[in-house]
């Protein structure tokens, strides 16, 4: 199969069609407009739905419509984008609706601008939607891995009955990589046993979120918490690099782990002892498998283009096994290999400097 150079908006909304996609309803923002021009041009030529929806809060409801029905369906929008979808992420998860939600991130806080940044980390992770209820979230850290997770993206969804957000930023949206589109790898489950389809043969169902009988809503809360837990066991994935005798390892997801493994082979050649440690899922986040990494190192690094956000939870699976630092840049300001090497440097002399005193 050929590899063809690809740009990564265009590459997650081509994965989109080939994954079953048959309905998009977005609404454009920068800087992943190209997804929803991309699926407007296509998806209509092969008898399939896209609606320019009036804006994000109609653009996920009807995803939720077109989910309750057992159909593919995905949106796709940026950060502030992404915040007014919030309630609806929430009914989602309660109601057990599929759908699939790629968010580019874009500098923030508020309107923002519209360079690379990775803010939006909690807005997926924590969520503004009411309740307790967890997105699905992948993060791929260049244009092929964008393509397999996007595919990924769909099948988890259905069979999880639940919505998976693919977290990518607005570098990965706009750079242009080779890549190749292979078929679509999964067996999707069968939907028909959930599905709202019409009841002429079978008794009436009902997706709903609202849950007012005494007990019941904790009793659904309760059962979502066991499907999360099932999805932790199943699904969590993550890379790891050069760990075996890393003294100082790097975390980091997204583009910011593709700058990463560049400083991890830069500090291996000046014979420093450096690794890289990168979720892919966010939710479920790989924190067992950091916690056996942290064992066996003498400091983790965090790297990431905000203020901190994966850090709290690198810092809640490190759990004192050992020190952990960080060093970011919000909003829009990118970390270059030259300024983590920097970083590195200084980090690793400190601990060469505790090792000779004996402290480690």
């Amino acid at each position: 199969m050929a590899k063809e150079l690809v740009k990564g908006n265009e590459a997650i909304a081509r994965a989109a069609i080939k994954a079953g996609c048959q309905c998009y309803f977005g609404y454009p923002i920068t800087p992943q407009s190209e997804i929803g021009e991309y699926m407007g041009a296509n998806l209509p030529k092969l008898g399939r739905v896209f609606i320019t929806a009036e804006s994000e809060l109609a653009s996920i409801n009807m995803v939720i419509g077109a989910g309750t029905t057992g159909t593919k369906a995905m949106t796709s929008s940026s950060s502030c984008g992404i915040a007014l979808m919030q309630e609806a992420f929430s009914a989602m998860c309660c109601a057990e609706v599929p759908g699939v939600i790629v968010s580019v991130m874009r500098g923030g806080p508020g309107l923002g601008n519209i360079a690379p940044a990775q803010g939006d980390y909690f807005q997926a992770l924590k969520g503004g939607g009411n309740g307790d209820y967890k997105l699905i979230v992948l993060s791929p850290s260049n244009v092929q891995e964008a393509i397999d997770l996007t595919y990924r993206a769909f099948h988890l969804a259905l069979k999880y009955r639940n919505p998976v957000m693919l977290l990518a930023d607005g570098i990965l949206g706009q750079m242009m990589e080779p890549a190749e589109f292979g078929e679509y790898p999964y067996k999707d489950p069968d939907v028909n046993e959930w599905a709202l389809s019409g009841a002429n043969n079978r008794p009436a169902r009902n997706i709903v979120s609202l849950h007012m009988p005494e007990g019941e809503m904790e009793q659904r809360t309760n059962m979502l918490f066991e499907k999360y837990a099932a999805v932790a066991k199943n699904e969590t994935t993550f890379e790891e690099y050069m760990l075996k005798d890393a003294k100082l390892v790097l975390t980091a997801f997204g583009t910011v782990g593709r700058v990463a493994k560049a400083v991890v082979n830069r500090a291996r050649e000046a014979g420093m002892k450096v690794g890289l440690f990168r979720p892919i899922t966010l939710f479920p986040f790989p924190d067992k498998n950091l916690h056996e990494v942290a064992k066996n190192a003498d400091m983790i690094l965090d790297l990431e283009l905000n203020m901190g956000q994966m850090l709290l939870d690198v810092r809640s699976a490190v759990f004192g096994a050992c020190p952990v630092e960080f060093y970011g840049r919000p909003a829009g300001g990118l970390l270059t290999p030259d300024m983590i090497f920097e970083k590195v440097q200084e980090l690793y002399k400190k601990l060469d400097d505790k090792t000779k005193a004996g402290v480690i």
